[in-house]
């Protein structure tokens, strides 16, 4: 049992999914010090001096001076304010999920529908095998005439 359970975890996906949920706790943590610390002042700057994180209300209808002070009291509160915040983390982790999944869709695409290689731009002269360019019909070394050279580079036959 203790055999199963070990190739169990040692699978190379839970291990993966592991490493997944740590980074992703360390992201949540960035992305909310990002919302509390730097988008969410300027905002409540330009909203009026607002601190979105004291917004409240009080369900006893008494009044604190702020959030933290009706907490202490263990006054009922509906706390809209952390939600606004808790909504806007919701969007900028959202996003940033989105910008990873498109990443890696498109890197895979290419990874998968490889691009066809480009047409040759020259080729061979048959006669005196100068490169020359692909559409020519005379080769600008020798002066021979293209249009009946063969497509496998061989000379043809003058009658002669």
């Amino acid at each position: 049992m203790l055999k199963g359970f070990r190739d169990f975890i040692m699978r190379g996906n839970v291990l993966d999914l592991a490493v997944a949920f740590i980074i992703g706790a360390a992201f949540g943590k960035v992305v909310t010090s990002l919302v509390n610390d730097i988008i969410m002042p300027p905002v409540g700057l330009l909203l009026g001096r607002i601190n979105f994180s004291n917004l409240y209300v009080s369900l006893n209808g008494q009044t604190y001076p702020n959030l933290a002070a009706a907490k202490t009291v263990g006054a009922p509160t509906i706390n809209y304010g952390v939600f606004i915040n808790t909504i806007i983390e919701f969007i900028i982790v959202a996003f940033a999920l989105y910008l990873i999944i498109q990443a890696a869709a498109h890197a895979q695409q290419a990874l998968s529908n490889p691009k066809p290689p480009n047409a040759p731009t020259t080729k061979e002269c048959p006669y005196c095998f100068s490169t020359i360019p692909f559409k020519a019909t005379r080769c600008p070394d020798c002066t021979s005439q293209l249009t009946e050279a063969k497509s496998d580079g061989k000379v043809p036959s003058t009658g002669m």
